[in-house]
């Protein structure tokens, strides 16, 4: 039975280095995979899924109104498809993440996603909030925080180098380092005062 995966992590953890791994490890054995990357995400160009240690592959560019059930369909009936692989995955919409369980269910095509949990304010993404409820296999991508420590949380780092706490929840750039609860302190983020004694 096909399944819909959820690979997550903080930022920086090698989730694009994965989803190629993975990518490559399907197309040694003469598999083919479908690899998609949302439009949104532009750093490196349209359609290009990049990881930081230089590995790199063009993708399917969606957009938040885009069906992926109807594009994995069409893709399969033109040739097979053994799996498809979403990069950057918490930019999908509560509607694609179903679509995606679709594919797993109706089609038979394993999905694998790979994303970030929550955003720099410690609030979830709408694609990562579905996926961790609908997937059927949830798998940690672990990195460290600057401490040492496990690092679980995305801060946001203005130009200065200085932590953001206020903005848009998507702001597509290099500007975010990986890092822990403790160092996150998600009383300054939700205005949180513990009481006296």
């Amino acid at each position: 039975m096909a399944k819909l995966y959820f690979y997550y992590s903080a930022m920086n953890a090698g989730k694009s280095t994965t989803l190629l791994q993975s990518a490559h490890n399907y197309r040694e054995q003469g598999m083919r995979v479908l690899l998609f990357a949302p439009l949104i995400d532009d750093r490196y160009g349209s359609g290009q899924i990049t990881s930081r240690i230089g590995l790199k592959s063009a993708a399917i560019a969606f957009k938040k109104h885009d069906d992926l059930f109807v594009q994995v369909g069409r893709a399969h009936q033109d040739q097979q498809v053994h799996c498809v692989l979403v990069d950057e995955a918490q930019f999908l919409t509560r509607d694609q993440v179903i679509q995606l369980t679709l594919v797993c269910d109706r089609i038979g095509i394993p999905v694998l996603c790979y994303g970030l949990r929550t955003d720099f304010r410690g609030e979830p993404f709408e694609g990562s909030k579905y996926l961790l409820a609908w997937a059927e296999e949830l798998i940690e991508i672990k990195t460290v925080c600057e401490t040492g420590k496990k690092a679980t949380m995305n801060a946001r780092l203005d130009k200065d180098g200085q932590r953001v706490f206020e903005g848009d929840q998507i702001d597509i750039g290099h500007h975010y380092k990986p890092v822990s609860r403790k160092v996150f302190a998600l009383d300054r983020c939700f205005g949180y005062t513990p009481p006296e004694g």
